[in-house]
């Protein structure tokens, strides 16, 4: 059992939520916001709580209040040509005023399905007068695809919002400029953006493996995480971008997150990428609905259905709306860990291709769906922001190029010195605009104590592509290995050497990373 006492301190450690630097205009917003970071940290762990081996109050739990916002825009790229563009922001308060998170955009309409990018959001707002809200933000990431002009990759969203809050998030519209100061887009609109309140419960590092009373979900609220596994089979007649008929699968790589909002009805985030079939670059992310039902057992089957954003890798996608159903089952393996066979349709709306696919999921149960407190097991969690450097990239013209790319990552421990980690980079620098890369794995952890220097080492692998990098099919392994310091359990500053490879493609370089996280305590089930 995940769970120590006050005499065992390798109990008392470990845990991320990732921020990083690299360079340029991501360095400059990733720098400038460390302060505000490390004062949402102060605000996550501040208090230093006395652990006990019985239960702990609910003192020992804190709240952190965030939001989920989407915004809809239309830009316009050079000739005068339309795309309408989706984003979805996952926002903390640091205080009353200031918001930082993760972000991602990409297109939905138009024909520039594939079109993707990812990073980081800093906004402040402030109330003008009752229930009137005015707000203002930057947005800072890397990406690209859809064969659209954005350079190296780095993309740059400042943007003024006026927002009327109703009970449980806010609606307005919003003024921004979409630029990608190494390519040819440079566009001005007006959009429609609207935010749902959230929040979730956090324990100080110190209680990690103690016991506490809760009847709230921990970390960002998920129930479950899973790696899949699969291929997407092209309907008959399909072809790509060049006219080519697929005769083959798709394989693909990815992982989804699922939160319960009853004992049978949940919704989820789910994104991937082609890992094999001459497919590379394809890249999709989607919010997911269902439900599901034991029949024998613990073994249960469900279905689903997702709507979302895909494209790349010459698929035809038209504007890179999509959708997917899906029924599958499931069965424990053990008490936390569990497999799921899936098979199901996916279809382009505005585009032309269409495929049956199926899947393998091995997923870990992080939490459960509740009505009442009950005693739990406090878990580290960690998430944050990195920069990483492939010194030479290997491109499918021969050359060789360093590429910079901007990443986020979750990790959830298994137990104190093993972790899972799931991650998402994005080029910004280096004539590689499009290339993005998703990873899961697990990796170990040496005993971290405050103040003090740690070390860890991770086994990842995943899907690569776009930017006419040779990631041939898609498929990737990476290793890394990191020197860290904890800032007294505020934040880790981590520095990390590997190598990354493509196992078809030409694409094999050293890695060189930079990631600074803040680690919490999460109840687990």
């Amino acid at each position: 059992m995940y769970c120590y006492n006050a005499g065992n301190p390798a109990g008392n450690r470990c845990k991320r939520f990732y921020l990083s630097c690299t360079e340029g205009c991501v360095a400059a917003l990733l720098l400038t916001t460390m302060k505000k970071l490390s004062l949402l940290a102060s605000a996550l762990l501040a208090s230093a709580y006395a652990c006990a081996d019985e239960p702990n109050t609910t003192a020992d739990v804190q709240k952190a209040d965030s939001e989920i916002r989407f915004t809809a825009e239309r830009i316009t790229l050079p000739g005068n040509e339309g795309m309408g563009m989706l984003g979805g922001n996952y926002l903390i308060n640091i205080n009353k005023n200031i918001q930082f998170g993760p972000a991602v955009y990409g297109a939905v309409t138009g024909k520039r399905g594939g079109f993707f990018t990812g990073g980081a959001e800093l906004s402040g707002r402030y109330e003008v007068m009752p229930k009137v809200l005015a707000q203002a933000g930057l947005y800072v990431g890397g990406g690209g695809g859809g064969v659209a002009m954005v350079g190296g990759g780095l993309m740059v969203r400042p943007h003024a919002d006026l927002l009327y809050k109703f009970d449980g998030g806010t609606a307005g519209v919003s003024v921004s400029q979409v630029r990608f100061p190494n390519g040819s887009i440079k566009s001005n609109q007006v959009g429609l953006v609207m935010s749902l309140d959230t929040n979730f419960r956090y324990s100080p590092v110190s209680s990690i493996g103690k016991m506490l009373n809760i009847d709230d979900r921990g970390g960002m609220g998920f129930d479950r995480i899973a790696v899949t596994a699969g291929a997407y089979k092209p309907a008959s007649g399909v072809t790509d971008l060049g006219g080519v008929p697929y005769t083959g699968k798709i394989g693909y790589a990815g992982f989804r997150s699922d939160r319960f909002i009853s004992e049978q009805v949940y919704w989820g985030i789910e994104a991937g990428a082609a890992a094999k079939g001459g497919a590379d670059g394809y890249a999709e992310v989607l919010g997911t609905v269902g439900a599901e039902t034991p029949v024998f057992g613990d073994v249960k089957v469900g279905a689903r259905a997702a709507l979302g954003l895909g494209g790349g890798g010459k698929l035809t996608v038209g504007g890179g709306s999509l959708g997917k159903v899906a029924v599958y089952a499931s069965a424990p393996l053990t008490k936390d860990v569990f497999v799921a066979l899936e098979g199901g349709m996916l279809r382009f709306p505005d585009g032309q291709f269409k495929a049956k696919f199926a899947t393998v999921q091995l997923g870990v149960e992080l939490d459960t769906h509740r009505e009442r407190g009950e005693a739990r097991t406090v878990r580290g969690m960690e998430w944050g922001f990195s920069g990483a450097y492939y010194p030479k990239a290997k491109r499918y013209s021969g050359s060789e190029e360093g590429v910079k790319l901007v990443g986020f990552k979750i990790d959830r421990d298994i137990t104190p010195n093993t972790y899972f980690s799931a991650q998402a980079h994005s080029a910004y620098d280096g004539n590689a605009g499009g290339f993005s890369v998703g990873l899961a794995g697990l990796g170990v952890k040496t005993d971290i104590r405050p103040n003090s220097f740690f070390a860890t080492a991770e086994v990842l692998s995943g899907a690569a592509g776009g930017g006419g990098i040779s990631s041939k099919g898609g498929a990737i392994v990476q290793g890394v290995a990191y020197a860290g310091y904890d800032f007294n359990s505020k934040a880790r500053l981590k520095l990390g050497v590997g190598r990354v490879k493509s196992l078809k493609g030409e694409f094999n370089s050293n890695i060189f990373d930079v990631t600074l996280t803040v680690p919490i305590g999460v109840a687990s089930r």
